[in-house]
């Protein structure tokens, strides 16, 4: 009888066994308790956090450093939002992606534009925290030096560069944003993964080859958090020692149609627009520069009116308590609603997550 019994449950062991192998593949093990040497699975999960980098100035230009989360109001399409967290941001990380103008049109400025850029990239490159790369544009862009903390690989090539073509400022942007700026280096070590990404153009503004447009290159300098700061080359740059009348005589006392655009793409990304006279006014440009990425606000908030539809939400930072004073941030983000852009790390200051 024992041995009748027996050899019925191991029938009913060898029937039942595939049925089980197959429910262990269609069942997934339990996310608390993986079995020992199984790959590990993430799970993403949505967090609608706004991040917004940004500096204010008061009314003299300067830099206010010293301001509290008290100090500030924000509003996410005309609708208050509550700041979750606040900082002081003094010591991120820089991806710095250095933009040439090299067309035929700044010809005879060219010298000044390298030996400024390589001054700033000396002063503000720190070794082993900052990194940053050279591209170069006339006909079409070209990246002549990735990202690196070389200071001195970043000279090289920016000495080697030379002017011709045409000017493709918009694919510059756009190409800069989504090939090196999209998935800048991360930190060293164990950090998290939060970085300045920062774009520095110098150009006179006036695009005549890009197959995008000023619209496309801004909204991807959006998407992928990159400020851009803008130096304008439309005016003759002189030393101050200059004595030719004919030269001293040429100051900018309006902003011509490449100068607005230059405006445009600075104040929609967060970033600052300079125009220069005098080579020493281009260094002095480069050192606000520096100064600002050093002294700024981080302010994140989780919008009351969040929805992922890829639509653009206009925001606006405020100091409500000190007239004069200006804040400037990038003035919106996009509720990403697909992976059709390209998915970039937040830091504080980039897109929500």
């Amino acid at each position: 009888m024992r041995r009748t019994i027996t050899s019925t449950f191991l029938v009913l062991a060898l029937v039942l066994m595939p049925l089980s192998d197959r429910a262990q593949q269609q069942t997934p093990a339990p996310q608390n308790s993986p079995p020992p040497g199984a790959p590990q699975t993430t799970i993403p999960i949505q967090v609608n956090l706004v991040d917004v980098l940004f500096t204010v100035l008061n009314r003299r230009n300067k830099l206010v450093p010293e301001l509290e989360k008290s100090d500030f109001k924000i509003w996410d399409e005309k609708t208050p939002q509550e700041i979750r967290y606040f900082s002081r941001q003094s010591d991120l990380p820089l991806r710095i992606g250095m933009l040439l103008d090299t067309s035929n049109s700044i010809r005879d400025r060219l010298k000044f534009e390298q030996d400024a850029s390589i001054n700033f990239l000396f002063s503000v490159l720190r070794r082993n925290k900052d990194e940053a790369f050279v591209m170069t544009f006339d006909d079409e862009p070209q990246i002549v030096q990735p990202f690196t903390s070389d200071t001195g690989a970043l000279r090289d090539q920016i000495t080697r560069t030379r002017a011709g073509g045409g000017t493709a400022i918009y694919d510059a942007i756009y190409e800069a944003c989504v090939k090196q700026l999209s998935h800048p280096p991360r930190p060293p070590g164990d950090q998290p993964d939060v970085v300045r990404r920062v774009m520095i153009l110098i150009s006179d503004g006036d695009d005549n080859l890009s197959t995008h447009t000023r619209g496309d290159a801004i909204e991807m300098a959006q998407r992928t958090s990159v400020v851009i700061y803008t130096i304008s080359t439309s005016t003759q740059w002189v030393s101050l020692s200059q004595t030719d009348p004919n030269k001293t005589a040429d100051r900018k006392y309006h902003l011509t149609d490449g100068d607005k655009i230059l405006q445009e793409l600075a104040e929609e990304t967060g970033g600052r627009a300079f125009f220069p006279y005098h080579v020493d006014d281009l260094d002095q440009s480069f050192q606000d520069i520096g100064d600002e990425l050093r002294n700024q606000y981080s302010i994140a908030y989780l919008p009351t009116n969040y929805v992922l539809d890829g639509r653009y939400h206009k925001i606006r930072i405020e100091v409500p308590d000190h007239k004069g004073y200006q804040v400037r941030a990038r003035r919106g983000y996009f509720a990403r609603a697909n992976a059709n852009v390209p998915a970039a790390p937040n830091p504080p200051g980039g897109p929500s997550r």
